[in-house]
C-alpha cells in the first residue's frame, strides 16, 4: 500500500480554503465538466434512488446531495471538511430537503451502524483523499448486504501529474501526454474553473492529489469484498460538443472520468 506525506488533516485545512470560493463557483454554474458530462452520466449509473436510504461520501457543498433528495432519496452526506459541511448545511435550512450532514471522513464512519445504507454516493472525492483502503473497509461495513457502492474519479490513466495535451499546427488539440502514471508521490494541484467568464481573475483551488493506478482502484474494492458490477467512462456528447467545442477533446482522444459500480457481496 502506498504510503502519502500529506495528512488528512491537511485535506481538511485545504478544503476548509477552499470551501467559500469554491461554493460561490459551482452554484455559479462554472463548472462545466460536471454539468454537462459527469453528472449526466454518473447519476444515468445511479439509476433510480427513490425511497432508498443513501451516504454521499465527500458531499462537499452538498450539491449532489441535494440532487438525490430532490429524487426521493434519504440521504446522508458527510465531508472531512467542517467549512463544506457549514455551507452544505446554510443551503438544507435555506431550501430544506430532509438531508442529515455529518463532518467525518469516509475512512473512519464510526457514527454510523452495520449496514446502515441501501447505497454508498461518492463523487469527484476518493482520489483526493489518502485512505482509499480504509474508505472501503468502512463502505463495505455500513452498507447493507447487496448494497451499491457508486464512485466518480478523476481517470487515474489520463489524469495524471504529468497530463498535458499535444496540439497540432493550428492548435487543436491532437493527442494527450499522460506521463508519471506509476507516481508513487502526492503533490497539491493548483487548479481553476477554466470557463469561468473571466478565468485569469478566477482563484484558483489548492486540491491534494493521491495517485493511484487503476488496478489499485479495481483489486483493493475486490479484496475488501466488493463484486465489480459495471465500469463508465463516459464521453461528452455530440450535441454537447457542438454547444461547447472545447470538450471535443474528451470526446475523441481521452476519458476525463472514470465511474465505478459496485456491490457489496
Amino acid at each position: 500500500m502506498k504510503k502519502y506525506e500529506i495528512t488528512e488533516q491537511q485535506v481538511t485545512e485545504y478544503w476548509n480554503q477552499n470551501s467559500s470560493v469554491w461554493s460561490e463557483q459551482v452554484e455559479k454554474g462554472w463548472d462545466y465538466y460536471r454539468e454537462y458530462l459527469n453528472n449526466p452520466a454518473f447519476f444515468n449509473l445511479i439509476g433510480d434512488v427513490k425511497d432508498k436510504i443513501i451516504l454521499d461520501a465527500g458531499c462537499g457543498e452538498g450539491h449532489n446531495t441535494r440532487i438525490l433528495a430532490k429524487k426521493g432519496a434519504k440521504v446522508t452526506g458527510v465531508d472531512i471538511s467542517p467549512g463544506m459541511i457549514q455551507k452544505a448545511q446554510e443551503m438544507e435550512r435555506e431550501g430544506p430537503l430532509g438531508i442529515a450532514y455529518e463532518i467525518a471522513t469516509f475512512s473512519d464512519l464510526k457514527i454510523f451502524k452495520n449496514c446502515s445504507f441501501d447505497s454508498i454516493v461518492s463523487s469527484m472525492a476518493l482520489m483526493d483523499a489518502p485512505h482509499y483502503d480504509l474508505a472501503l473497509k468502512e463502505f463495505y461495513r455500513v452498507l447493507k448486504i447487496k448494497g451499491s457502492l457508486l464512485f466518480s474519479i478523476a481517470h487515474p490513466c489520463f489524469m495524471t501529474k504529468g497530463y498535458s495535451w499535444i496540439r497540432d499546427e493550428n492548435g487543436e488539440e491532437s493527442g494527450i501526454v499522460a506521463s508519471e502514471y506509476f507516481r508513487e508521490k502526492d503533490w497539491i494541484e493548483s487548479w481553476k474553473f477554466s470557463k469561468a467568464p473571466i478565468p485569469e481573475d478566477t482563484i484558483p483551488f489548492n486540491v491534494p492529489c493521491f495517485p493511484r493506478t487503476l488496478s489499485e482502484y479495481v483489486n483493493l474494492l475486490i479484496k475488501n469484498g466488493f463484486m465489480l458490477a459495471r465500469i463508465e467512462e463516459p464521453r461528452p456528447s455530440a450535441e454537447v460538443c457542438e454547444k461547447f467545442p472545447w470538450m471535443k477533446k474528451w470526446h475523441e482522444h481521452a476519458a476525463l472520468f472514470m465511474h465505478i459500480h459496485a456491490v457489496k457481496e
